[in-house]
């Protein structure tokens, strides 16, 4: 009777220690990345690592268009990137379609409401606004100035920005995806030949992602951020900032992320933001106000609405329901279009898409190619005097929103800002 007791509890042990064994070893695989990384180093200041494949962002044929809620704050609501909707009547969906994301890819019905017009909304939506035009034909380019970009993997080759582009490098990029969409977009609306702020700037590019993804993250879509990797990428910049000429250095660098004291690599991407800073470069971020005390917002457009003309903008879209922000859009915040731009995509070399809706992301690089025209004016400009001189040539508006009037801005102008900095030189 002992033996056989004595022989059950053991069995029950052996068991009881497999399952722990087994659940601490599915834990651990469900906390481990299920995404790989890889680390493609450029030899040198100059050259392109790895050119990423193009994105498929094909949709194939809706069933339906889908419809726009204005209280929601969520994007992409009527997303036709790469769809065909060409077996859809959509003569009555004038709205939902004022409102839609698509791209060169998109096939559209041969009857579309006469107010909904894709290639001029496209053609609006590549101009950088704010009369940034006048400048280029004046030769205020960004010739030759050099800004950085740190972001997400590139399609190296697209005809906005391929010949802008002198460095491409990886760190801790994801090994097998494509190119992202954020990329694309960033890397035009700043240096971008027909989108671009600073078409002739060159550009410098760190593909890296600020995050391990888990089989727990990609379920709850929360991401344990991890910023060492973003101040690896800083750093590289100050690295190659070493090799080049006095009068050739990088200027800026634009990441369209911020962060905060309880993340991962906190410290280290601070410290890093830091050591760039004193070294003069412009850095800029989704939180710039933990760094020079300016805040960075994004403007609403119409589709349709001319993009050089001040009143047409207003609040953009993914803020235009938090009645606290209008507590931020005057002191000490400049203001830039963000919404209905149309920019390179990471689809193909020769492809563009219109997003409806912005983000910070797509301000940050706008700033970035607006320092470039500055830098090229005034070669011996500072960040402190950068943004001091936008905030006094900008434009301060008035808006009414709930039957109350609100002051909007500040609101960059392009146009007295380069002209009073050439004036400085």
């Amino acid at each position: 009777m002992f033996n056989k007791t004595k022989k059950h509890r053991s069995k029950k042990k052996i068991l009881i220690t497999t399952l722990c064994t087994l659940t601490v070893i599915i834990l651990v695989a469900f906390f481990l990345p299920i995404v790989t990384y890889r680390t493609s180093p450029v030899n040198g200041n100059s050259g392109i690592a790895r050119r990423p494949e193009a994105a498929n962002r094909d949709k194939g044929k809706l069933k339906k268009l889908p419809s726009y809620n204005k209280n929601s704050p969520e994007a992409f609501q009527v997303d036709l990137i790469s769809s065909d909707i060409s077996d859809l009547d959509v003569s009555d969906r004038v709205n939902d379609l004022m409102y839609s994301d698509f791209d060169s890819k998109t096939k559209w019905p041969k009857s579309l409401p006469k107010e909904f017009d894709p290639e001029a909304i496209m053609n609006y939506g590549k101009n950088p606004g704010l009369n940034i035009r006048k400048l280029h034909e004046k030769g205020i380019t960004g010739k030759d100035v050099n800004v950085a970009i740190i972001d997400q993997m590139l399609l190296t080759g697209h005809e906005e920005y391929k010949d802008r582009l002198k460095f491409y490098e990886e760190i801790h990029a994801n090994e097998d995806g494509g190119a992202s969409m954020h990329g694309a977009a960033l890397s035009s609306i700043a240096v971008g030949k027909n989108v671009g702020v600073a078409p002739e700037a060159n550009l410098y590019y760190i593909a890296q992602f600020y995050a391990n993804i888990t089989p727990l993250s990609f379920l709850t879509m929360k991401y344990s951020w991890d910023f060492t990797y973003l101040a690896k990428s800083v750093d590289r910049i100050l690295e190659i900032n070493k090799t080049l000429p006095k009068d050739k250095k990088i200027r800026v660098i634009s990441m369209s992320i911020g962060w905060g004291s309880g993340q991962k690599g906190f410290k280290e991407i601070d410290e890093a933001v830091k050591r760039a800073k004193n070294e003069g470069i412009l850095v800029l971020c989704s939180n710039l106000d933990r760094y020079y005390n300016i805040k960075l917002m994004g403007l609403g457009r119409e589709p349709l609405s001319d993009p050089d003309d001040l009143n047409s903008y207003d609040i953009g879209i993914w803020w235009k329901n938090e009645p606290e922000s209008f507590e931020k859009i005057i002191d000490n915040t400049i203001m830039v279009p963000m919404d209905s731009r149309c920019t390179a995509s990471p689809t193909g070399n020769s492809d563009y898409v219109f997003y409806r809706n912005g983000g910070l992301s797509w301000v940050t690089p706008y700033v970035a190619g607006l320092y470039a025209l500055a830098c090229q004016v005034k070669p011996d400009i500072t960040p402190k005097l950068f943004f001091k001189e936008v905030i006094a040539t900008g434009d301060v508006k008035t808006i009414e929103k709930d039957g109350k009037k609100h002051k909007f801005g500040t609101i960059i102008n392009p146009e007295r800002l380069l002209d009073k900095l050439q004036k400085e030189k």
